[in-house]
């Protein structure tokens, strides 16, 4: 839906707000929905590998089922809650996934916190543009 709308208008769409702002001009809203629900995955991402970071005995599907509870379940059918959660039964080991991102320990956490606090600094930056009124539909 977003990629559709930069396409269809790439010198009003140079942001995401910018995108979002032209397309609500026209009355529509198919990607300002997109990109609410883009913003609430990244969220989700970035408060489970936040907390899985900063607690360096938990689980992934530990961290991701707490995230999941603050960021996506309240957005969620009853249909869709159980395949969730079924998910996150599915996510690797810790010790794998993190020997996979990188072998050496202390570049691994340095970049993973370069990375995290960038996805954190754009997730507040898209959840305060669409608070505001520019992006009520």
């Amino acid at each position: 839906k977003i990629r559709d709308r930069q396409l269809a208008s790439p010198s009003a769409s140079t942001t995401l707000q910018a995108l979002v702002t032209s397309e609500l001009s026209t009355k529509k809203h198919s990607a300002a929905e997109g990109l609410l629900w883009l913003t609430r995955g990244l969220d989700f991402t970035a408060q489970a590998l936040r907390h899985n970071t900063t607690n360096g005995t938990d689980e992934l599907s530990s961290s991701f089922r707490a995230a999941y509870e603050r960021t996506l379940k309240p957005h969620h059918s009853f249909v869709v809650k159980p395949i969730f959660s079924a998910a996150m039964s599915a996510t690797p080991y810790r010790k794998d996934f993190y020997a996979k991102l990188s072998p050496d320990e202390e570049r691994r956490k340095a970049q993973m916190e370069e990375w995290l606090a960038a996805l954190e600094k754009r997730v507040t930056v898209l959840n305060a543009f669409l608070g505001s009124p520019r992006a009520k539909w």
